[in-house]
């Protein structure tokens, strides 16, 4: 078949016999292909006609034209087109009447974005874009250091290094390279170099801010000689990911190194460390931040410094939150302790209350919608404003525990689709429809979501049915559960005691349903467990104009009829109770929702709670550590 093939070979149409590479095997190919055909091989007439298309010799032709330019490295064709186009210039200009062409180059050539291009090739061409270095002297010292000579070239980007000052030497030091910054990704400077020269000024003996303005200073290139320090240990930590719990401005913190390489964050922000080896201060950056460099924030140890300091420098102050004690007759026996949980809620005025008797429930298809009680939520209008303010947020973690948390550990978490539901947790001020909006979210699929039936200790009555309405227990009973912290939330209404408890949301996310709560905003620390995994959105209230729009002649129907009039300063309680809540809990807000536009606040709320089932979250890492027996 090789020798017919070479004794008659038939070139396809346009093909050149100087072809080779690819082109030459596909004229092979098509000559088997060829002679297959005579052979009545079945196909081989396709595949011949397809093998023989002008178009694919074409593209073969100009595969190989790439291929080969690919392989020769590309060389200028002048060294000194900047030259040439001075030349140019001024033989245009040295002409009495140059056309328009001649007038259009003259242009195009003197344009500033030209001449820089030009002069870039012409420097690329020369090979002139490395620093020229002095040469090094002849004889050295036998006792001179190794030094090292590092240029880095200035732009908009921080330097990224600070520096020291030895008092007794007056040596100038790195004190640390920050992680993204230029002295880092150059990977010359390193912590406890010492330096020498800056520019070629000798910086023995300046103080440190000298030496940074001389770096403010510098244009273009930055020629620093160190010497270089002992190799340092290289930081094996894993990065450490953390939600930030406090607010924080270096600006304002005495106490940091170099205000201008630390990192302001807020709370609630998410954290990456990335460098925890100075015991003192880490380098981190935000997640999902633009930047490359870190920055420095304070690391748990100095923060508990600060701590101690601002502990005994600060005067005695009394807890209102402690309050002394005082037998309750009705729900507590001689011998047994008062009832003072954090949770507890107060009693409260209904003076701008109108209702009818009845409980707030609801049917529907033959469901039951429990868990709006009026008796449960009537005291928010007025407790607020009665709070001390100094212990308003009075809880686990306040007042009482007086080693609060710089940053709490967080990792990445994918709920599986066997787990229980998530718990959702609503929070917002009252009169910004927390209520409402969870009122109509169980409406529209209560096969899906479901609130937590309450207990209370009044009486049961007629068509009421037990664990329907409520969960009806004794006084004795509601105590007990009180002092083994069984509720999230409870307190008084018309002298009847109501609760949420524990065990109640337990059993709708063990039925299947994801279980929809508000809570005030202190009661947080009650459902923040590795068993619920809260999901907590917050319902943030419109503008005031908006708000005296929407809350004009505001009511809900179900059993009974209830009418809540607004007046000015309710919404001026609801902005600043707003405030106050950001300010002291948006730490522990997974979502925030804007109540503008009420339909459509319960679509983003319906949004908002399947992206907490459905995708990853950053939740709190002791949720996954191995319960202590």
């Amino acid at each position: 078949m090789r020798q017919s093939m070479e004794e008659d070979s038939v070139m396809p149409p346009g093909h050149d016999d100087n072809d080779v590479g690819l082109a030459q095997i596909l004229t092979e190919v098509v000559e088997e292909v060829r002679l297959s055909i005579d052979r009545d091989i079945n196909g081989a007439d396709l595949l011949y006609s397809l093998l023989s298309a002008p178009w694919l010799y074409s593209l073969l032709r100009v595969y190989e034209c790439l291929v080969q330019h690919s392989q020769d490295a590309p060389s200028p064709y002048l060294s000194y087109s900047s030259r040439l186009s001075q030349e140019i210039m001024a033989s245009v200009r040295g002409l009495a009447a140059p056309s328009s062409e001649a007038q259009e180059l003259y242009i195009l050539l003197k344009c500033p974005h030209m001449q820089a291009l030009l002069s870039a090739h012409d420097s690329v061409a020369q090979r002139d874009y490395g620093p020229v270095l002095p040469p090094l002297p002849d004889k050295l010292p036998d006792n001179e250091e190794a030094m090292r000579i590092v240029c880095l070239v200035k732009n908009k980007q921080p330097l990224g290094a600070t520096i020291r000052k030895n008092e007794k030497t007056g040596n100038i030091f790195i004190a640390r390279v920050i992680h993204g910054g230029l002295a880092d990704r150059s990977g010359l400077l390193h912590p406890g170099d010492k330096l020498v020269e800056v520019n070629g000024q000798k910086v023995q003996g300046l103080q440190p801010e000298h030496v940074i303005q001389m770096l403010v200073q510098s244009q273009g290139n930055i020629l620093f000689k160190v010497i270089p320090n002992t190799p340092q240990p290289t930081n094996s930590q894993p990065a450490l990911y953390v939600r930030a719990m406090v607010d924080y401005s270096p600006l304002q913190d005495p106490a940091i190194p170099c205000p201008d390489a630390g990192m302001a964050f807020s709370k609630g922000d998410l954290l990456k460390i990335v460098d925890q080896r100075d015991i003192r201060w880490w380098q981190a950056r935000k997640l999902h931040s633009a930047s490359l460099c870190c920055g420095l924030i304070p690391s748990t140890n100095q923060f508990r410094y600060k701590q101690r300091e601002l502990w005994w420098s600060q005067p005695y102050q009394t807890h209102t939150c402690i309050r002394p004690f005082v037998l309750c007759n009705s729900l507590c026996s001689e011998g047994e302790e008062e009832i003072t949980d954090e949770n507890k809620c107060t009693e409260t005025d209904e003076g701008d209350f109108e209702f009818e008797e009845g409980e707030n429930g609801e049917h529907m298809q033959g469901l039951y919608i429990a868990g709006f009680r009026h008796s449960l939520r009537v005291w928010r209008r007025k407790s607020y404003s009665k709070r001390k303010p100094s212990c308003y947020s009075c809880g686990v973690s306040s007042c009482h525990n007086t080693s609060a948390t710089l940053y709490e550990e967080v990792v990445h978490y994918q709920r599986h689709i066997d787990d229980p539901p998530r718990l959702i947790v609503l929070i917002g001020p009252s009169g910004v429809g927390v209520n409402e909006l969870r009122r109509r979210l169980i409406k529209i699929n209560p096969n899906t979501y479901q609130g937590p039936i309450s207990h209370t200790t009044r009486s049961q009555k007629m068509g009421e049915k037990n664990g329907r309405e409520y969960h009806f227990v004794t006084k004795e009973v509601f105590a007990y559960m009180v002092v083994n912290h069984k509720f999230l939330e409870y307190g008084e209404h018309n002298g009847h005691m109501y609760g949420t408890s524990l065990d109640s949301v337990q059993d709708v996310l063990d039925n299947g349903k994801i279980c929809v709560i508000d809570l005030e905003p202190h009661c947080i620390h009650s459902v923040r467990t590795k068993k619920l995994k809260p999901y907590i959105i917050y319902v943030r209230p419109p503008s005031p104009a908006h708000m005296k729009q929407t809350r004009k002649d505001p009511h809900f129907l179900s059993n009974r009829y209830i009418k809540r009039y607004f007046y000015d300063k309710d919404f001026e309680e609801i902005e600043e109770a707003s405030r106050t809540m950001e300010a002291k809990y948006r730490q522990y807000f997974d979502c925030v929702i804007v109540n503008d536009d009420l339909p459509d606040s319960c679509m983003d709320l319906f949004t908002a709670i399947q992206h907490a089932q459905e995708e990853p979250q950053w939740i709190p890492a002791s949720w996954f550590a191995p319960d202590h027996p």
